[in-house]
């Protein structure tokens, strides 16, 4: 969205991820001169209400919180996003898997295996102590054309070949 202004953020408000994400984002939305609007949900309720908002201030773009309340509500976000045709990217690659145009972020059932790896170790005798702090290293990229398509949004070639999925 080479043109796009304004960036609506969707965060879970009570989630305490919330504001060390909303920093790091109207940061980078003032590094690239992008309007930021923060849009509030943390109730099924809520959501419905932020993306009628979201359908009246019209922003160019949504950016989906990596809040674990999002991830449970996937479907309904990406079915929103589609009816007010929000050009949407998420989190997880489980949204572009649902229907949404694209995710950028970690793996998280590898996360998830790496978790449950350390919890073997600690089975096994291991001292938490003694094992390395790990964090993500990997994150994908993954991109919907049908939903693109949908949208009217084009998806440059170099973007297109960054990305670790496209889903046709």
């Amino acid at each position: 969205m080479p043109k796009a202004n304004i960036i609506a953020m969707l965060v879970n408000p009570i989630s305490p991820d919330a504001a060390p994400e909303i920093r790091d984002v109207q940061a980078a939305a003032q590094a690239n001169k992008l309007e930021l609007k923060l849009f509030n949900a943390s109730t099924p309720d809520e959501i419905n209400l932020a993306f009628a908002a979201l359908a009246k201030q019209r922003p160019h773009a949504l950016l989906v919180g990596s809040d674990p309340f999002f991830v449970v509500r996937r479907d309904e976000l990406v079915a929103l996003a589609a009816r007010y045709r929000i050009p949407s990217i998420y989190p997880f690659r489980e949204f572009p898997d649902s229907g949404g145009l694209m995710s950028y972020g970690t793996n998280i059932p590898k996360v998830n295996h790496d978790a449950g790896s350390y919890a073997g170790r600690i089975l096994k005798s291991a001292k938490p102590s003694d094992l390395p702090v790990l964090q993500p290293t990997t994150f994908e990229l993954v991109i919907n054309l049908k939903v693109a398509s949908a949208l009217g949004v084009t998806v440059p070639p170099s973007l297109h070949a960054r990305a670790d999925e496209v889903i046709e």
